[in-house]
C-alpha cells in the first residue's frame, strides 16, 4: 500500500477511548474487508457467549465453574447477592488491613512496623503481582516487596539472604487456592524454617490468600496466622490479579487499587460493545485470528516500550498461552490450539531479536506497547530539540514501519502513562481479548489440563523416589538401576530412576554410586 492508502487505513481502524486516552491500532495487520465480513457471524456468537459468561453461565464445563473475574471490578454484575457482598467485603478487608499495617496498628512482635513483604506464589499468583509491582510501585514504597515463585532452593536462598537482617519486620504472604500447590507449599515451609532458625514466631508474620476451608486456610487458622483473604472458586489464577491475589500485595506497596479496578471496569464497559470496530478487545481477537489463520500459526511478540512494563510480556504469556493452548475444543475434537507469546522491551530489542523479526522467519506478528508520557517532569535535550524520549518514540515507529515494509504485521497499543488506571485497563483489555478469541476458536479458555498433567507427573516422580529409597534401605548390597526398577515393580522406569539417583547423589543425600554416571548401565547404587 502507498502512504496515502495506509494513512486512510490507519484512520479507518484506529480505536480511541476518550475516557482512558487509550488507543488500539490494528491498521498494520493485513486483513481485508472480506475477512471481516466473514468473521461477523463468529463474533456475534462470541459476544453472546461472553455476555452469558458474565451473567454466571458455567463457562468452565470441565470443572463445573462460573468464571467471574469481571465481577471483581463491578460487583453489581455478580449473579448473586452473596457473591456481590463477598467481593465488596474483601476489598474493604484488604484496604483496612493495609492501613493497619502501614500505621503500625498491626506489627510484628519485635519491630514497630512491617517493612518488607515476602510474597510466595506460582503462576498467576506470582506473575500478576510481579508485573504490577514492577509497573506501579512508588520509588519509595511503604514496604519493599520480594517474591518466591519457584521451588529452586538456590533461588529461595537468594531471597532469604536479602531478608536475613530484616526477617523481624517481614510480612509473609502465602498464596494458593487449594493450599496444596507444591511450589507455594515448599516455599512457605522453607520460609517458616528460616523464621524458626532465628527463634521467631512465623505465625505472627504470616497471612494466607486461599480458598475458604482449604489446607492452607486450615493451617493458617490452626497456627494463628495474622489473617486470611479469600480466593474465590470462580476466579482462575491467570485472571486473579484484581482479586485479593494481586490487590493485597499492591495495597501494601501503596498502589491505588481502587484506580486499578476503575480502569478495568471502564475497559470492561468498552469491550462489552457487540461490534468489532468499536470494541478494542474484538479488534485484538480479530487480528490474532487473521495473523494465525485461527490456528495460532504465528507467534505473538510483545514489545513494551517502557522499562516499567518489562514484565507485561511474561504476564501475557501465561494469560494467553494457558488460556488458549488446548489439545481439544469444546466439542472434543483434537485441534491443538494456542498462540505462543514471547517478548521483552523496546528499544533494548532493537539490538537483540528485532534483526530476526525484520529479516528472519516470518512466523510472528508484533504487539508494540507505547506510552506517550516520557517521564514525570521535563526532559533534557540530547540533541538540539530532541530528548531521549523522542528517540524511544522514534525507535517504536521505526520498528513498526520496518516490520511492515518487509511483510511483518503489528498491533500498537498506546496508553497516556503508566498508572494504576491504565494498568487496570490493560489487564482488562487482554482478559477480554483472550475470552473472545477462545470463543472464536471454540476452546475452553478457563481450564488448564496440561498444567494439571504436569503436576501429576511430578507427583509420580516423587512417589517413585520414595520407593527407590525404601528399597535401598532394605538392601544390604549395591543394586544396578535395572535391579532397582525390578524391585519396585516398575521395570519401565529405569531412566527416571537414573535421574533420581543422579540428583540425590549430587545433593549428598546418602547415595553411594559405583561406576560412571556417564554410563548408566554400569552403575551400582547403595546407601552409605
Amino acid at each position: 500500500m502507498d502512504a496515502a492508502t495506509l494513512w486512510q487505513r490507519y484512520q479507518d481502524w484506529l480505536y480511541y477511548h476518550e475516557g482512558l486516552e487509550f488507543y488500539v491500532d490494528i491498521s498494520r495487520m493485513r486483513f481485508d474487508e472480506a475477512f471481516v465480513e466473514a468473521m461477523k457471524p463468529r463474533f456475534a456468537k462470541a459476544f453472546e457467549d461472553m455476555a452469558a459468561l458474565e451473567k454466571g453461565a458455567i463457562a468452565n464445563p470441565d470443572e463445573d465453574r462460573m468464571v467471574g473475574h469481571y465481577w471483581l471490578r463491578h460487583s453489581q454484575l455478580a449473579p448473586t447477592a452473596e457473591i456481590q457482598q463477598e467481593i465488596e467485603d474483601t476489598l474493604v478487608q484488604i484496604e483496612t488491613f493495609a492501613r493497619k499495617i502501614h500505621s503500625g496498628d498491626i506489627h510484628p512482635p519485635d519491630a514497630a512496623k512491617f517493612t518488607d513483604i515476602l510474597s510466595i506464589g506460582i503462576g498467576g499468583s506470582a506473575l500478576g503481582p510481579q508485573f504490577v509491582a514492577e509497573a506501579l510501585a512508588p520509588s519509595s514504597p511503604p514496604m519493599e516487596i520480594h517474591f518466591i515463585d519457584n521451588s529452586d532452593p538456590a533461588g529461595i536462598d537468594a531471597i532469604l539472604l536479602q531478608l536475613e537482617d530484616k526477617l523481624a519486620s517481614t510480612l509473609v504472604i502465602a498464596i494458593s487456592k487449594s493450599g496444596g500447590t507444591p511450589e507455594t507449599r515448599n516455599g512457605t515451609i522453607e520460609v517458616q524454617k528460616a523464621f524458626e532458625s532465628q527463634s521467631r514466631n512465623f505465625a505472627a508474620h504470616a497471612i494466607a490468600i486461599t480458598s475458604k476451608g482449604s489446607k492452607l486456610d486450615q493451617q493458617a487458622k490452626a497456627e494463628g496466622w495474622l489473617t486470611t483473604f479469600p480466593m474465590f472458586d470462580w476466579i482462575g489464577g491467570r485472571t486473579s490479579e484484581l482479586s485479593a491475589v494481586g490487590l493485597v500485595d499492591a495495597a501494601l506497596q501503596g498502589i491505588d487499587i481502587r484506580a486499578m479496578l476503575a480502569g478495568a471496569k471502564e475497559m470492561d464497559e468498552a469491550t462489552r460493545i457487540p461490534d468489532i470496530k468499536t470494541n478494542p478487545a474484538a479488534l485484538l481477537a480479530l487480528s490474532w485470528y487473521s495473523a494465525g489463520n485461527g490456528k495460532g500459526e504465528k507467534d505473538m511478540v510483545v514489545l513494551p516500550y517502557k522499562d516499567s512494563l518489562l514484565l507485561f510480556s511474561r504476564y501475557l504469556q501465561q494469560l494467553v498461552m494457558e488460556s488458549l493452548g488446548k489439545e481439544k475444543d469444546l466439542d472434543g475434537n483434537i485441534v491443538h490450539q494456542g498462540i505462543a507469546v514471547y517478548g521483552n522491551k523496546g528499544s533494548t530489542d532493537q539490538h537483540a531479536y528485532v534483526q530476526q523479526l525484520r529479516e528472519g522467519v516470518p512466523n510472528f506478528f508484533a504487539t508494540l506497547i507505547e506510552v506517550l508520557e516520557d517521564r514525570q517532569g521535563n526532559s533534557p535535550e540530547i540533541d538540539p530539540g530532541v530528548t531521549s524520549g523522542d528517540y524511544l518514540s522514534g525507535f517504536l515507529q521505526g520498528t513498526r514501519k520496518a516490520l511492515y515494509e518487509n511483510h511483518r504485521d503489528s498491533i500498537t497499543v498506546t496508553i497516556p502513562q503508566v498508572n494504576p488506571r491504565t494498568v487496570g485497563a490493560l489487564i482488562a483489555l487482554y482478559e477480554r481479548a483472550v475470552g473472545l478469541y477462545g470463543f472464536l476458536v471454540n476452546v475452553n479458555a478457563y481450564h488448564q489440563p496440561g498444567v494439571e498433567a504436569g503436576k501429576k507427573a511430578a507427583a509420580d516422580i516423587l512417589a517413585l523416589q520414595n520407593q527407590v529409597m525404601a528399597v535401598l534401605k532394605s538392601q544390604k548390597q549395591a543394586s544396578s538401576l535395572v535391579e532397582l526398577a525390578a524391585a519396585i515393580g516398575q521395570p519401565q522406569e529405569v531412566e527416571a530412576i537414573y535421574k533420581i539417583i543422579r540428583h540425590l547423589a549430587a545433593n549428598h543425600r546418602g547415595i553411594h554410586i559405583e561406576g560412571s554416571l556417564g554410563k548408566p548401565s554400569s552403575l551400582k547404587v547403595a546407601l552409605g
